[in-house]
């Protein structure tokens, strides 16, 4: 995985996946699915809604590893299916209230492989940044997992 970082307000992640650009886009759109992977390395899912239309909400709830509970929640803003998504971000609980940034996910077909490529930007901080950089990694972490044993 490469780990681009961008000035201040942009966290770029890479990762290429051994499965087709269907299943990866499934499993970022399917809320079973993606109840098994979207969680930062630690913490738990305790409830995950997801409604994938332009202008739909998503919504995680999480217990972190220190018990703490956390909502992660946004809009779709753009839904092309199955090369792009485009949702903002939100973050509260445990601490954290952090303002809306914004999130586009692009898969590129690379004949039975994917190349993700994950653009979070709009952060105030670099910490905030940061902090990001560390959920996403252990996120993508997880995807992989499940990509590689129950991905369909």
């Amino acid at each position: 995985m490469n780990v681009v970082a961008r000035p201040l307000t942009e966290l770029v992640m890479k990762r290429e996946v051994a499965a087709p650009r269907e299943q990866v886009f499934a499993a970022w759109t399917d809320v079973t699915k993606a109840s098994h992977w979207w969680a930062p390395r630690g913490f738990t899912t305790l409830s995950c809604e997801m409604d994938v239309r332009p202008g739909g909400a998503w919504r995680r709830r999480m217990r972190t590893p220190d018990g703490g509970l956390v909502t992660k929640y946004g809009v779709y803003r753009e839904i092309a299916a199955p090369e792009r998504l485009v949702f903002t971000y939100n973050t509260e609980g445990d601490g954290i209230d952090d303002p809306e940034t914004l999130v586009t996910v692009t898969l590129v077909d690379l004949g039975g492989r994917t190349r993700l490529t994950l653009r979070h930007t709009l952060f105030e901080t670099d910490a905030q940044r940061r902090d990001h950089e560390g959920g996403w990694t252990g996120c993508l972490e997880r995807f992989a997992a499940f990509i590689a044993g129950a991905g369909s």
